[in-house]
């Protein structure tokens, strides 16, 4: 395998610099938005060789992880600061930029809330001007939240999160990634795909069904919802749930399974064995009975404000100073982290694809024949593909091969111990995997 290095990662975002954002829908900067040039690919290689070469750096035994933004200072509006606005505070005198300097400040820039700014002065060349104060905002892009506002601006932003992992960013919108002697772009992020945020989301078509009845009812008018809020939503949650499963560093398997064929996949004939079942209670729908209640919320707080004209949907979730919203925003993270903890005791989190949470430490024993090869997706919907074979993984992904292999309609998300995340599922005509290399930025 040939692996790549700062000067290639330096030539593919030149390249993508100016292509259209690949995040998704909410996500997004405004429209119109013009994103800062990039430097002279001389200096773009020499700044992205310097910092890699800090990835390889320990500080006081600490691995040297930070957020270098390059960006005049002078370009920065000294009287704002987080939550909404960047916090510049710029030295007396410049520092020189190299590795040693990045290390020394990389425990002051703390990764989630700052940035070492860096700017080209004509005759001294790259210099390090000061620090740069974010707040953790940014982070909800990246973990799932509602408060995605405050957005850096587009300019080149570098995150090192570990020794030889590098990711180029448009203010928060990643560009290209280097890690592990391979480059990764978001075009192969499969939170983009059709499919996968279906697979997430409570049936379409019982929601729909109840939020209009919940509209027949209302004494008062509400809002049409946009039909792509639900999906939106469900990204989010998903991003949560695997960013809390990443930290822990245990690794964790969650199943989710066709809600009419649960009896069957979980009975006395075993194809999965869980230890710990919940009871057939309201509990266990708790996500879908959540996700109803804020479709309805929404619909009812935007036709308040006269919403009427247009239907509503994430902006205006992002946007809604609404108490009920608040809470109910709060309510649907917490259960999204309670779904990661259960992946912290050995087995697999089974939940049916309506997100009915059946249980945990389940054992996967299905008795298909064994999966001697799979394809790995090359693109969000695995139109393109590369076959390899099974021998080089371990028992986790074996027994999610062969449960996608059996039962066609399952989907297993399989998060390893050293945080890549594999999506499997049997597309056409054999297992499918996606590795989301995309999701490099949660290695904090």
């Amino acid at each position: 395998m040939k692996h790549s290095y700062p000067k290639d990662l330096a030539s593919i975002v030149s390249r993508q610099w100016n292509a259209p954002p690949a995040a998704m829908d909410g996500e997004r900067p405004p429209s119109g938005t013009v994103c800062d040039p990039l430097p002279e690919p001389s200096v773009l290689e020499v700044l992205l060789s310097t910092c890699y070469q800090a990835s390889l750096m320990v500080e006081e035994g600490r691995p040297v992880t930070f957020r270098l933004l390059f960006k005049d200072p002078d370009r920065l509006d000294a009287r704002q600061g987080p939550p909404e606005g960047l916090h510049r505070v710029a030295f007396g005198e410049p520092r020189p930029f190299n590795e040693d300097e990045l290390r020394r400040l990389s425990p002051a820039a703390d990764f989630h809330r700052s940035l070492i700014g860096v700017n080209l002065h004509p005759m001294e060349g790259l210099r390090v001007w000061g620090i740069v104060n974010s707040g953790p905002r940014w982070m909800q892009a990246v973990y799932g939240g509602r408060k995605t506002t405050g957005f850096l601006p587009p300019a080149p932003v570098i995150r090192v999160t570990g020794p030889g992992r590098l990711a180029v960013c448009r203010g928060g919108e990643m560009v290209a990634a280097l890690n592990s002697g391979l480059i990764s772009l978001p075009k192969g992020d499969i939170l983009g795909s059709h499919w996968l945020p279906a697979s997430f989301t409570p049936s379409g078509n019982t929601l729909i069904r109840l939020h209009r009845e919940a509209r027949e009812r209302a004494a008062n008018s509400w809002a049409a919802l946009d039909e792509s809020f639900i999906r939106i939503l469900t990204q989010q949650v998903y991003r949560r749930i695997v960013s809390i499963v990443r930290s822990f560093r245990h690794g964790g398997t969650i199943i989710l399974v066709p809600q009419e064929r649960a009896a069957e996949l979980t009975s006395d004939n075993r194809c999965i064995d869980i230890k710990y079942k919940f009871a057939e209670e309201e509990p266990r729908y708790r996500i879908g009975t959540l996700y109803l209640q804020i479709m309805n919320t929404l619909a009812e707080e935007c036709g308040k404000q006269g919403f009427m004209h247009r239907p509503v949907g994430w902006n205006e979730y992002v946007a809604s100073t609404s108490v009920a919203i608040e809470r109910l925003d709060e309510a649907i993270f917490e259960a999204a982290h309670l779904v990661a903890d259960l992946t912290r005791i050995d087995g697999a989190v089974v939940m049916t694809k309506s997100l009915e949470l059946l249980g945990f430490g389940g054992e996967i024993l299905s008795r298909s024949s064994r999966v001697e090869t799979v394809a790995q997706a090359l693109d969000a919907e695995g139109e393109q593909r590369r076959v390899e074979s099974t021998r080089g993984v371990g028992t986790r992904h074996r027994s999610a091969y062969r449960l996608c292999h059996e039962f066609r309609d399952a989907v297993a998300v399989v998060v390893s111990q050293d945080g890549i995340v594999r999506v499997i599922v049997w597309k056409e005509d054999m297992v499918v995997y996606w590795d989301q290399a995309t999701l490099s930025t949660f290695d904090f």
